[in-house]
């Protein structure tokens, strides 16, 4: 038996204030879901609390077939980890919409200017682009797999915050170190003790630095390089790209995070203004391909993620 097709996400009608809150509280919804069932059955969580569940059916979220209920395939994740995952990265969007709405963040104040916990819930996110980067990225870039199966091979990880995505990637590839930088000690002394607390192999393989992107000198030092490029300025990006070049051995590949071109004037504002207040640039896919293309990469390749998120575009360095 088909399902019918999902209604509109979202109408404004005659009281569009109330409508967006009650969207507010269909993404809550959302996410205290999610999280649940990182460790609980999706039926357990949602027939546990009708009353939230009632709200996710409303919204579209939520469809019935007979008594079984299913989420909307863009919430659909494989693992309890990547469910987990996936709530934290929505509610340090809504923390940080919040934030906006009180005015509590100009827009330069950037993410130096966010509290631990979304520091925390933002990076923790990450780790599930560090597992997708190793079991669906890797193994379909020619030569990569073999290159982090070897004693002495390195990984950049570019604004690594509080080192999940670094500590993900030390898991996946046990001969290889990584070396995680970011611009602010603050999330490094988070990072710091998220190691430590993780007591394992894989966290004494992850080296943080206090670093710039754009004041790379490294030569010819990494196999593989992660660049999560929102979360740059645009003149940061322009600086960091050709250094980025230049720090790969020859035949490496450099993976950056992208965010797909918004759908619809809603999303493509929304995403605008996240950018610039969180000191980002809008660069989309496409635009990330030609950059990497122009500074003589090659073999450009994109990877989707999840349903509206991110884009992975690898490219590799072809130099001598």
């Amino acid at each position: 038996m088909s399902l019918p097709p999902h209604p509109p996400i979202l109408r404004l009608e005659n009281d569009p204030s109330t409508t967006l809150d009650s969207a507010t509280w269909a993404l809550a919804a959302l996410i205290a879901t999610l999280d649940e069932t990182a460790t609980k059955p999706l039926a357990d969580v949602l027939t546990a609390n009708p009353h939230r569940t009632a709200v996710l059916e409303a919204v579209g979220l939520i469809q019935r077939d007979g008594d079984a209920l299913t989420l909307h395939p863009s919430c659909q994740y494989p693992d309890g980890p990547t469910n987990r995952a996936a709530a934290q990265a929505r509610l340090s969007a809504l923390r940080q919409a919040v934030a906006a709405a009180a005015g509590k963040q100009g827009a330069t104040g950037g993410w130096a200017d966010q509290d631990e916990e979304v520091l925390r819930n933002q990076g923790r996110a990450s780790a599930a682009t560090g597992r997708a980067i190793a079991g669906k990225v890797v193994p379909a870039l020619p030569g990569l797999a073999e290159r982090l199966d070897s004693q002495g091979s390195r990984i950049l990880d570019i604004g690594t915050g509080i080192a999940a995505l670094a500590l993900a990637l030390a898991e996946a590839f046990p001969r290889t170190e990584v070396v995680g930088i970011d611009v602010m000690e603050r999330v490094l002394e988070l990072a710091r003790k998220e190691l430590a607390d993780t007591r394992t192999e894989a966290a004494d393989r992850v080296i943080l630095r206090h670093a710039d992107v754009v004041g790379i000198t490294e030569r010819a030092a990494y196999d593989l390089v992660w660049l999560p490029a929102p979360f740059l300025s645009e003149d940061a990006l322009t600086q960091a790209v050709p250094r980025l070049v230049e720090a790969l051995k020859p035949g490496a590949w450099i993976v950056v995070g992208t965010n797909p071109a918004g759908s619809d004037p809603l999303r493509r504002a929304v995403a605008g203004w996240h950018a610039v207040r969180n000191g980002g640039n809008a660069y989309d896919v496409d635009r990330m391909t030609a950059t990497l293309t122009a500074h003589g990469l090659r073999d450009e390749r994109q990877f989707p993620t999840v349903p509206g998120g991110p884009v992975l575009v690898a490219a590799q360095h072809v130099g001598t």
